[in-house]
């Protein structure tokens, strides 16, 4: 079976083949086709489900390339496992920010299904290991729906649990004590808007960036609430988060149950709330797994092998 493919660009053709047409390279080994190069077209020649998926794959590079402005053979090798892992979605599930730089959108099915899954319920708990865009995509919905005025503003908060080592005194004032934990947040901001944006409406409280502790009390209406690290809440902490829920608002609730950094002996309160609410409707509830990390490639294998060494000990 053969099928031709007109590129969208004939300008990237250099750039989508990779130097010395190393990436189509790398297609022909990693899926057994023969692909030949014509300008702006590409033939693809072999079995026909091995040319769906590399006709797939294809797409997928040039929509990277388009959004990235680079095609690096990392990228190139991260699309054909996801291709091979079954986590090809519909591409077209764009989520707009307030950033023109890039477009944020789902990268895999299991991300795809965390998104549909945060615009269908007010209530969302998502378990992941690293890398799998718990917090990022958590953020970017949370930033749309804050640019579509469907929310008047954002609350996100992480409980200030170190991570297996102890940091000792921090200098400053409350703020630049916390900053440390909450860097994160920033961070993910950082990516989907100006910092002179971003810091508009953290002084206007439009946007919050808060330890969890600073939430007791409240009741936020129109908004959304993320508690991201919420394995690393207690089960008094997490109900308080969960009872802050108010009219017009949506919650999200992230953690990787694998990375607990509580006190022997202390329970995880999203472990419990998961298994206290999971009959309850309108309560969404998403986990992710290796086959949805996206960052370096390495980080797969890294999780990969941490959980196979858990299961041996």
């Amino acid at each position: 079976m053969e099928i031709t493919i007109q590129l969208d660009s004939a300008q990237k053709a250099l750039e989508l083949f990779g130097p010395a047409d190393s990436h189509l390279r790398l297609l022909r080994k990693s899926l057994g086709v023969r692909i030949t190069a014509r300008q702006d077209t590409l033939i693809i020649t072999g079995k026909e489900k091995d040319i769906n998926k590399t006709a797939e794959i294809i797409d997928r590079m040039q929509k990277h390339l388009l959004k990235h402005r680079s095609l690096t053979t990392s990228d190139v090798r991260a699309l054909v496992a996801r291709g091979d892992s079954g986590g090809s979605i519909d591409a077209g599930r764009a989520i707009t920010v307030y950033s023109h730089k890039k477009v944020i959108e789902p990268s895999t099915a299991g991300q795809l299904k965390y998104v549909e899954t945060m615009l269908a319920n007010d209530l969302t708990f998502c378990i992941g290991p690293a890398g799998t865009g718990k917090t990022y995509l958590a953020v970017a919905i949370a930033v749309s729906m804050l640019k579509k005025k469907q929310i008047r503003r954002i609350v996100l908060a992480r409980p200030a649990v170190e991570a297996g080592e102890k940091l000792g005194f921090l200098p400053g004032d409350i703020q630049a004590k916390v900053n440390p934990y909450l860097r994160p947040l920033f961070d993910a901001l950082e990516d989907m808007m100006d910092f002179a944006q971003m810091k508009k409406f953290v002084e206007l409280d439009i946007i919050e960036i808060i330890p969890l502790a600073f939430m007791r009390g409240r009741t936020l209406n129109e908004a959304i609430i993320i508690c991201d690290e919420a394995q690393n809440t207690l089960p008094l902490q997490m109900l308080m988060v969960l009872t802050r829920l108010g009219h017009g608002s949506k919650m999200i609730i992230t953690g990787d149950i694998t990375q607990i950094d509580l006190e022997k002996g202390q329970k995880s309160g999203m472990i419990e709330a998961i298994k206290t609410l999971r009959r309850i409707r309108g309560i969404g509830y998403v986990g992710l797994t290796q086959k949805d990390i996206v960052r370096h490639r390495l980080v797969q294998k890294i999780v990969q092998a941490y959980k196979k060494k858990a299961k041996t000990d």
